[in-house]
């Protein structure tokens, strides 16, 4: 019985795969409202000529992934694994970054810089129009957090965080934001490095600044790490539903991308997950999600 639950469960996410083509595009955001967009779009293997995230595949896709860039109409949107993966932590080439701020114009770039000396494959892409770019850095959920590409707390491939601070244009507003990427594989990593973001956020937090965390942090709005995120005075809007879908619209999880606020800040409406392709083709292996929100 087990084994043909999971069979209909499958057969039942391959039907909602082949309507993804027909799947709504997100609403304009409301007026005076900042949207705010995470998507982990799975790094390139640039050593691969053909397969599953090859060279190939990322030429097949690049155009699918500026087409949903260009459908969240966001203000501001966090990568993650935005890589040209070269079997070493540094790579001076990043071919999905350099495509999409070229394709881009009215976007500019922060919390990347030289590899060498800045990771650049968590960058935040954001409307010049409507933020200035007041600071950004990054620290790595490591022992050495301030040590760069430092190895993970049980020796496990880098994992950071990066991070900017705007300033809204016309209001002068202000607000700190981290673009997180905890470790899919331990558990030990998630929970340390949720309690290294808590650690670093709490004392803004204390002092009234207004913050967001968002990104991929491989677990549930429920999950030990959401909460340990939660505790230090943060809000997760709802999201509901897979993120993740294993490149084939496969919708068989909860949420592993998320965002959330300083409760100064209001949720406008319920996030979005944008749970279809483009051009005919799925940008990433994950969806990209939206939430609407009104600075304080």
């Amino acid at each position: 019985m087990r084994s043909m639950a999971i069979k209909l469960t499958v057969l039942a996410a391959l039907a909602l795969s082949a309507c993804a083509n027909n799947a709504p595009l997100p609403e304009p955001p409301a007026k005076g409202a900042l949207r705010v967009a995470t998507h982990n779009v799975h790094y390139i293997i640039t050593s691969r000529a053909t397969g599953s995230w090859s060279i190939a595949d990322w030429q097949a896709r690049k155009t699918s992934l500026d087409s949903a860039f260009k459908s969240l109409d966001a203000d501001i949107v966090a990568f993650q694994e935005m890589e040209s993966f070269a079997h070493s932590s540094v790579s001076m080439e990043n071919l999905a970054l350099d495509w999409l701020r070229d394709q881009n114009p009215d976007y500019s770039v922060a919390a990347s810089g030289d590899p060498r000396t800045f990771p650049s494959t968590q960058p935040i892409f954001y409307r010049k129009s409507r933020l200035t770019l007041r600071d950004k850095g990054w620290f790595f959920f490591s022992e050495t957090p301030d040590v760069i590409y430092a190895r993970t707390y049980n020796g496990s491939y880098p994992a950071f965080a990066s991070w900017a601070a705007f300033e809204e244009t016309g209001t002068g507003k202000r607000f700190k934001l981290f673009n997180v990427h905890f470790d899919f594989s331990s558990r030990e990593n998630r929970h340390r490095s949720a309690l290294l973001v808590a650690k670093r956020i709490k004392p803004l937090i204390e002092t009234g600044e207004t913050v967001f965390v968002i990104g991929d942090i491989n677990a549930s709005s429920t999950s030990k790490p959401a909460t340990i995120i939660a505790d230090a005075g943060m809000r997760f809007v709802p999201v509901r539903g897979s993120t993740y879908h294993l490149n084939r619209g496969l919708n068989l999880t909860g949420p592993v991308d998320h965002l959330a606020a300083t409760p100064d800040v209001e949720a406008l409406g319920e996030p979005v997950v944008v749970r279809r392709k483009f051009d005919g083709v799925w940008p990433s292996d994950h969806y990209p999600v939206i939430a609407d929100f009104r600075l304080p």
